[in-house]
């Protein structure tokens, strides 16, 4: 039998969204110099300016990089198992859909500069050189462990005076500059990685609150103008 009686039906608890904290121009520019020759330094900066979350940008290989047509192909993500000493594995995206992005050329310029890194490692390494295919590698080509990097990100967050900062809030900061830099919606949410347009929004809302402002205010001074007041 249909319960019909509001006041005894169970109300669920509303979902709280997280409070996201990207990088703004300033803090950008103290974090870029804080990282500069640190041994991450290019991974760091690669997963600000593509959007990437950890695990993709740990799991990218040189195979789903084409530097002739500046595109990455993003279909995987690099996972350890949630026990004491588990191994890491690949598995699929977060959405199991696969996608392409056409970033800045300065990213494909430091993916090239970390390809010649990473050969120079292999012949210091010689024997030992484990072929991996991954783009971010140890100095003998195996995996790098998500915690290593993620402690390297936070001692230079706590550094730089940003304790908060979080590694995932890289690519908050890729997001809001894109939308800040005026880039379609609908390609933002392709490069996110995101199932549809509304959910990037819901997460970004506050930055498109900001540029609804700064539209009406364009709009009021071409009005302005074209009516000579």
């Amino acid at each position: 039998m249909i319960n019909d009686n509001p006041s005894s039906i169970c109300k669920l608890p509303k979902a709280i969204k997280k409070e996201i904290k990207p990088l703004d121009a300033d803090n950008i520019s103290v974090f870029i110099k804080a990282i500069k020759e640190n041994r991450f330094e290019i991974l760091y900066l690669v997963t600000m300016f593509t959007g990437m979350r950890q695990g993709e940008i740990l799991g990218l290989k040189w195979e789903c990089v084409d530097f002739k047509n500046g595109v990455i192909k993003i279909d995987k993500q690099l996972q350890k198992e949630k026990k004491p000493g588990g191994k890491y594995f690949f598995s699929s995206l977060k959405n199991n859909k696969s996608r392409e992005i056409t970033p800045a050329p300065y990213v494909m310029e430091l993916l090239k500069k970390q390809r010649t890194n990473q050969i120079e490692n292999r012949l210091k390494a010689g024997s030992i050189w484990e072929d991996t295919g991954l783009v971010f590698t140890d100095e003998i080509g195996k995996n790098l462990p998500s915690i290593t990097v993620y402690k390297e990100f936070k001692r230079i967050a706590q550094k730089i005076a940003m304790p908060h900062l979080r590694f995932h809030d890289l690519r908050h900061t890729y997001a809001v500059l894109s939308l800040k830099n005026g880039d379609n919606l609908k390609v933002i949410q392709k490069n996110l990685g995101h199932h549809d347009a509304s959910f990037t929004i819901n997460i970004y809302g506050h930055v498109s609150d900001d540029m609804k402002r700064k539209s009406s205010k364009h709009m009021e001074e071409l009005i302005m103008s074209n009516l000579n007041l």
